[in-house]
């Protein structure tokens, strides 16, 4: 279609009006945009509209007549298309699609959801799980609305609004020769089996630790599921490290572990809320965004310690 509703309303206005004089008058618009638009809408649809009357104003032909009729319909229905969009974007409901990093969404999203779909029912929000680079391209190509990450290459195109921080720690099995610490200097490790949490990102975070001391890690797997790595450290398979320190001191099968804070000055990870600049916030990711300031900001994450 090669035609605007602007168009549409200049001919509704002629129509009405008996004239194109009269027309410009009543929208305010220059009687040659006028009479462009409605020799825009007679070549686009190939009928005539008016029958000129020199000095006497124009008249409908019996086919301007029907598209009058057709016309005022289109013109009615964008206006309630107008009027729903409005209300839409005045309150909060229908549904919200957020993200969130895989290693952050089991302790952050649950009660964040929870406490979301009770305080606005109408409101229905899906959460996706996955790693940096994959939702970083899933937020920019608009199929969420927000993400739930760490303060790790955020994008120029994005927005970044910081949370909290969150500290490095090592944790280790029940029996290691560290388990009846509470702290541990990094370098202590050195020479024993470590295994890293292999995410976009993430795993260049980790390492730069090891760099900090001068030490290389003794590198015996690489994961992208921190659950797996629980597991192994649990059962004796070498030492993990982590930011969101979860309250459950078990692991999925559930072994023992041991959570030690990391002696010296390590660069904490800031968790928070990214989304795009520039892009009109909805009500709900609006009500959405306020409520992780509520629950989050300067608070320690739900399900850490």
């Amino acid at each position: 279609m090669r035609f605007t509703l602007k168009q549409i309303s200049y001919f509704v206005a002629t129509a009405e009006a008996g004239s194109i004089t009269l027309a410009s008058e009543t929208v305010n618009i220059s009687q040659p945009s006028i009479s462009s638009a409605i020799t825009a809408l007679e070549e686009e649809f190939g009928i005539q509209l008016f029958i000129r009357h020199h000095a006497q104003g124009l008249s409908l032909t019996a086919e301007g007549q029907r598209f009058l009729r057709e016309a005022k319909a289109l013109l009615l229905q964008a206006e309630e298309v107008q009027s729903a969009a409005s209300m839409i974007s005045a309150k909060v409901g229908g549904p919200l699609e957020i993200g969130c990093l895989s290693t952050l969404f089991p302790l952050a999203i649950p009660e964040l959801l929870s406490v979301f779909r009770k305080r606005y029912e109408a409101a229905r929000v899906n959460a996706l799980a996955g790693n940096q680079a994959e939702l970083f391209e899933t937020l920019r190509h608009g199929r969420i609305a927000l993400l739930l990450t760490y303060d790790m290459n955020i994008p120029p195109d994005f927005e970044f609004t910081p949370m909290a921080p969150l500290s490095p720690y090592a944790f280790v099995g029940a029996s290691h020769r560290f388990a009846r610490r509470r702290t541990v200097g990094l370098k202590e490790f050195e020479g024993d089996d470590f295994l890293l949490l292999d995410l976009p990102m993430s795993r260049d975070y980790f390492l730069s630790l090891f760099r900090e001391v001068g030490m290389a890690p003794h590198i015996v797997g690489r994961y992208p599921y921190i659950d797996v790595i629980r597991s192994l450290v649990a059962r004796g398979e070498g030492y993990g490290l982590a930011n969101a320190r979860p309250k459950n001191l078990s692991t999925l099968d559930g072994r023992k572990l041991v959570y030690l804070e990391l002696e010296g000055r390590h660069r904490p990870l800031i968790y928070g809320i990214a989304t795009l600049k520039g892009l009109r916030r909805t009500p709900t990711a609006e009500a959405f965004i306020e409520l992780c300031r509520e629950l989050l900001l300067n608070k320690p994450m739900p399900g850490t310690r």
